[in-house]
């Protein structure tokens, strides 16, 4: 041992011994001088690493976010009427607050001691041989390439990370703000902090005599042309002048987009505004996430649903009603008997239509129903279509994407004018915000969760709409442009496992995601929260008020966890886009129109899904547009099931598929029976040159993913996983593919409550052997994996 090591090694033990004695005692006031204790022993570990040629950027980005945090938790004490007020504006912490602002400080000192454990011993044994780990590969955020679906930095695949909403009001250029701990990407309008009138983009650079304004385009010119980023249209508000000018203008409108989107003024301002921020923006590489056209836009239509809460939302314009009755016109041949008998109703002519909004749910399952619900998405077609047009006309190669949320695909809603598969199909990238919980609606924290009796969280949104999203795009970038996995409107968890964190992120990553963008980051670099926190909160933005309260910005575990779990996606991203870039053997088919017309069509789909998660390949979907579309090799099976009603034109896809020599299961003969209407269909699906499996009785979910299964044996992975954890549920979710070099990758990610005992072995009934890759640790064929566990594994066959 050389001078200098045994120099750090005295110092570690020293450290360590004063540590020892101080966590003896009880004394609350000592966690912040036993974190900064732990910080020396970290700091001296990390210099003898450095000595070693070791690679220190996990800990550098661990040793970040514990001083921040202790400075942050100095604020917090030193400033507890703040921190109560911002409590008090979360309802299910409100009653509390004064008790979560008391105890907020020495929960962030002792949650740093925590992590600094974690990463003192994580270090210690790479330091002695028993953690072998591959360097960082570092994002260079400021040399992004663009391919048609990854990024790429520095020649490999990269997955990218930040936070939505950053510390709003400090300069793209604060390394305090923008770094590689807290992710480095640009946006437009950074300094932008009052309403909604101050953020690029939106109508409010534009004046009412045509001209623009100077100041308010600077926002988006100002945004330095160095690093990654995005831009934003923001359709929330608009100036006083066009309420003066269209006084229908807001009529229809839904919560984040602020107007009518029929209506012909506000279009001309769109087309306007986006073509002026389409030119100046041209090229720069703020853009290279894309233009989000929209923030989390939804038209919800129906009785009894939360947005009747806004008056104008619970109407339509003049301008949404002509067009429905256009629309009408089409779909009916200009036959208004026709509609008449579809709707009972004794309407003159087209011009005389008329329908209640919002529409009451008992029509559901009428033609009424799936006529509006199938124009309302029809129209939101149109808008996205005509603004990435506009777009285009003065930047023609703008990457877009939209801000959906995905749970408009996943739950049972269908009034709400999201066509997930057009406007995905629609976009250059795909656009979401997905989230994820790990508990309960802290809103009503007594009614149980349904995936809370199998699950460690919340993943069925996440992964299920991931599934479908790639598969019909599925090469295409990838943009969460707002990842609710750390906090929701309805759930955040001050004690966030960071298992979970890592879990999450690394499934959503093994999904499709290629840009994570959190909701949000609210601390300036003093520890004080931002700018719009300050003072009497206004509720300009619902999202906004209740957000900080036991969010990420109070969770030391959870920011690092998220930098964390991305330097080991980045240092394996090869890895992970093999595993990722997988075939789909099995296709689910979609259908909105039973979609539309059910009341439960999504979870019902679900039942299906669920039961094959958990068997080593991706699932996908198939649609009439994918049938058509894609080619048909890409997959081995289509599964119907519980789809009952389907349009003439999806009940010829699948007949098409089977005419090519496709494969088709189909669950029951009352599916593909009716009509959008309702109506029943005569023909039958014929087999034809395919082979066409119709199942003679309804039958369990269970006895449909067996036949399923059985029909596709010959193309299931060749590593063979098998479950324990206790229940007859199965937990674990994971993927193999072959290494170029020699034998496979495989990750495995529980995302069931238990731990898990697991046994590999290969498909031929020969024996495997494995190692963990992020830990260079042996496993052998035999091992055990906590729940939230994630593992990244070369597999070798005996």
């Amino acid at each position: 041992m050389n001078k200098i090591e045994n120099t750090a090694h005295i110092k570690i033990l020293f450290c360590l011994l004063l540590v020892t004695l101080l966590s003896m005692t009880n004394c609350m006031a000592q966690h912040k001088e036993n974190a900064i204790l732990k910080i020396s022993v970290l700091e001296a570990l990390m210099k003898e690493a450095r000595n070693r040629s070791i690679d220190v950027t996990r800990e550098e980005s661990l040793l970040w976010f514990s001083k921040e945090f202790l400075k942050f938790a100095d604020w917090d004490e030193a400033n507890k009427p703040a921190i109560e007020k911002l409590f008090g504006y979360y309802g299910p912490y409100k009653n509390e607050k004064a008790k979560y602002a008391e105890e907020l400080p020495d929960f962030e000192r002792q949650k740093v001691i925590e992590i600094l454990d974690k990463g003192i011993d994580n270090l210690k044994k790479v330091l002695n041989g028993s953690i072998v780990r591959r360097p960082v590969s570092k994002i260079d955020w400021e040399n992004i390439v663009v391919e048609e679906d990854q990024f790429l930095s520095n020649g490999k695949p990269v997955f990218l990370f930040d936070y939505f909403s950053k510390s709003v009001g400090r300069s793209l250029t604060d390394k305090k703000v923008y770094n590689d701990h807290l992710g480095n990407i640009y946006h437009g309008g950074s300094r932008l902090y009052e309403v909604d009138q101050d953020r690029a983009i939106n109508p409010f650079i534009l004046n009412q005599d045509g001209t623009f304004n100077q100041e308010k385009l600077g926002y988006i010119t100002e945004v330095p042309n160095t690093n990654v980023g995005f831009l934003i249209l923001w359709n929330m508000g608009m100036p006083e002048w066009i309420h003066q000018q269209e006084p229908e203008v807001a009529k229809g409108r839904s919560l984040f987009t602020g107007f009518d989107v029929d209506n012909p003024l506000m279009r001309q301002v769109w087309s306007d505004v986006i073509r002026k921020a389409g030119e100046l923006t041209k090229g720069k590489k703020v853009t290279q996430l894309g233009y989000i056209l929209s923030n989390e836009p939804h038209w919800y239509s129906e009785k009894g649903h939360w947005s009747q809460n806004f008056k104008e939302m619970n109407d339509i314009s003049s301008y949404t009603l002509n067009k429905f009755r256009n629309w009408l016109e089409k779909k009916y041949n200009s036959k208004i008997d026709a509609l008449n008998r579809n709707w009972q109703s004794v309407f003159s002519d087209f011009n005389a239509v008329e329908i209640e909004i919002p529409i009451d749910k008992s029509n559901r399952g009428k033609p009424l129903w799936y006529d509006w619900c199938r124009f309302n998405m029809d129209r939101g077609i149109d808008w996205f279509t005509y603004l990435q047009n506009e777009l285009h006309s003065a930047n023609p190669d703008a990457d877009t994407h939209i801000k959906i949320m995905p749970n408009l695909f996943t739950d049972d809603y269908r009034s709400h004018g999201i066509d997930l598969e057009a406007l995905t199909e629609l976009t250059s990238m795909i656009g979401d915000d997905a989230k994820a919980v790990a508990g309960r609606d802290l809103r009503w924290p007594d009614k149980p969760e349904k995936w809370e009796s199998k699950y460690a969280y919340f993943w069925e949104e996440l992964a299920l709409s991931y599934d479908f999203m790639e598969s019909v795009s599925p090469h295409k970038i990838h943009v969460n442009s707002e990842t609710h996995f750390l906090s929701t409107s309805g759930w955040r968890d001050l004690n966030t496992s960071a298992d979970y964190v890592r879990n999450v992120f690394w499934l959503a990553t093994i999904h499709g995601m290629d840009a994570g963008i959190s909701w949000f980051w609210a601390r300036d670099p003093d520890g004080s929260p931002e700018d719009r926190l300050e003072g009497e909160l206004s509720f300009f933005d619902p999202a906004l008020a209740g957000s900080y309260a036991g969010s990420a910005n109070m969770q030391p575990q959870t920011v690092n966890e998220v930098a964390q779990v991305y330097m080991d996606l980045n240092s394996f991203s090869e890895e992970v886009m093999a595993l990722r870039k997988q075939r789909r053997p099995i296709r689910l088919f979609h259908s909105e129109t039973s979609a539309i017309n059910k009341k439960h069509h999504m979870s019902e789909q679900f039942e299906l899904y669920e039961s094959l998660y958990f068997e080593g390949f991706p699932l996908g979907y198939a649609t009439e547009k994918i049938i058509k579309k894609q080619n048909p090799e890409n997959w081995d099976v289509i599964v119907v099931y519980k789809t009952e009603f389907v349009t003439d034109a999806e009940f010829d896809a699948l007949q098409s598929y089977l005419n090519r020599g496709g494969t088709i299961i189909i669950d029951h003969q009352n599916s593909l029976r009716k009509n959008e209407y309702g109506q029943k269909r005569q023909k039958h699906l014929e087999e034809s040159n395919g082979n066409l499996i119709l199942m003679e009785k309804e039958v369990a979910v269970a006895e449909l993913k067996n036949k399923v299964l059985s029909l596709n044996s010959g193309n299931l992975p060749e590593v063979v996983l098998t479950e324990s954890n206790g229940t007859p549920d199965k937990g674990c979710t994971w993927r193999v593919v072959k290494n170029p070099n020699g034998g496979y990758w495989m990750t495995i990610l529980n995302v069931g409550k238990n731990s898990a005992k697991l046994q590999i072995q290969m498909k031929n009934g020969n024996s495997a052997i494995s190692t963990d890759m992020l830990t260079g640790q042996q496993l052998g064929s035999a091992f055990e994996l906590k729940s939230n566990g994630v593992l990244l594994l070369e597999i070798m066959g005996e």
